[in-house]
C-alpha cells in the first residue's frame, strides 16, 4: 500500500495530536502502565512513523506511565542448529556473536516499533535472549529487572509484572492473535500436554560470551494443542481473545484508522487461563 492509499484510508496524515486525541478516547491515560503491540500500516499515513506513535503514546501516559514491547531477538540461532552438521555447529558455537540488549535488533516479525522503542533514549531491555521486552518510563527497570532465564514467560516475567503493575494491552491496529500476553496464561495454565522447548543462545557473563541452556513453553509452534477447541484455520489467541470481547472485557475504538483494543492485563489472564484450562482440559 502506497502513501496516497494511506492517507485516503486515514483521511489525511495521521498525526501525533490525532494519535493521541484517539488514544485517550480509547481509555488510556495518564500514569497506564502498557504494553503495546502496532501495525502501523493499519493506522494510515502516520506522518512521523515509529517516533510520531511513541511520541503521541508518551504523551497521554505521561511521565508516570510506561510503555512495553516484545522485542526478541532477530538473529538468534535457531533451536535446530544442534542437527547440524557437527562442523557447522561449531562454526556457529565459536563465532555467534552473544545476545546484547543493546546491540541486538528485535525480531523484525514484531514490526517497527519494538526496535524503536528499544533504542529510545532511556529505555530498558531485559535480559533474556529469546524473549526479550523492553520497556520505557518510570517502571521499565523494575518490570525488565531480572528476567528469568528459564519459564520467560511465566510468573515473576516482565508479563508476570506487567500484571502486578495493573498494567494494560493495547492493540494499536494490530491482530487479536499478536497479543503477546496470552504466553503467560499458557505458561500459567494447567491444563494437559503442554508443551516445552529446550534450546542454546549466547549470552554475554561479565562481559565474556558465553553458551546457556533455556526452558520455555513453545511459544513459536504452540504451548497446547488446540485443535479440539478451535476451528481449523483459526489462530487460538484470536479465538481466546474474540471471547473475551464477547465477555465484555476489553474496549475498541478507531486510532486513524486502525481498529484498536485496550485490555486490563489482569482480566486476560484470569479469563484466558480459565479459556485454557476448561476447553482443553474437557
Amino acid at each position: 500500500m502506497d502513501e496516497m492509499d494511506l492517507l485516503k484510508r486515514s483521511s489525511g496524515p495521521v498525526t501525533r495530536t490525532r494519535i493521541s486525541r484517539d488514544l485517550a478516547a480509547l481509555g488510556l491515560g495518564d500514569g497506564d502502565v502498557v504494553m503495546f503491540h502496532t501495525r502501523m500500516s493499519a493506522i494510515g499515513y502516520v506522518a512521523g512513523g515509529p517516533q510520531t506513535i511513541i511520541g503521541a503514546l508518551h504523551d497521554v501516559v505521561g511521565t508516570q506511565g510506561t510503555l512495553m514491547v516484545t522485542c526478541g531477538w532477530n538473529d538468534a540461532p535457531p533451536y535446530d542448529f544442534v542437527t547440524w552438521p557437527q562442523d557447522w555447529q561449531d562454526a556457529l558455537r565459536t563465532e555467534h556473536p552473544a545476545y546484547d540488549p543493546t546491540l541486538s535488533e528485535a525480531d523484525h516479525n514484531n514490526g517497527r516499533l519494538p526496535e524503536a522503542l528499544r533504542r529510545w533514549p532511556g529505555a530498558v531491555r531485559s535480559r533474556h535472549p529469546d524473549a526479550s521486552f523492553a520497556a520505557l518510563g518510570a517502571a521499565a527497570a523494575e518490570l525488565m529487572a531480572d528476567h528469568p532465564w528459564d519459564d520467560p514467560h511465566g510468573p515473576d516475567s516482565p508479563l508476570a509484572r506487567l500484571i502486578a503493575h495493573s498494567g494494560r494491552v493495547l492493540l494499536l491496529g494490530a491482530p487479536l492473535d499478536t497479543m503477546t500476553l496470552l504466553h503467560h496464561a499458557e505458561a500459567l495454565a494447567k491444563a494437559p500436554s503442554k508443551r516445552f522447548v529446550d534450546y542454546e543462545q549466547p549470552i554475554l557473563v561479565q562481559g565474556q560470551r558465553a553458551w546457556r541452556r533455556f526452558h520455555d513453553i513453545d511459544s513459536e509452534d504452540g504451548a497446547f494443542d488446540y485443535s479440539a477447541a478451535v476451528p481449523e484455520g483459526k489462530e487460538p489467541f484470536e479465538a481466546i481473545a474474540r471471547d473475551m470481547l464477547t465477555a465484555g472485557i476489553g474496549r475498541q475504538g478507531r486510532v486513524g484508522a486502525a481498529d484498536s483494543y485496550l485490555f486490563e492485563a489482569a482480566e486476560v489472564i484470569d479469563f484466558a487461563t480459565a479459556w485454557i484450562e476448561d476447553k482443553l482440559s474437557r
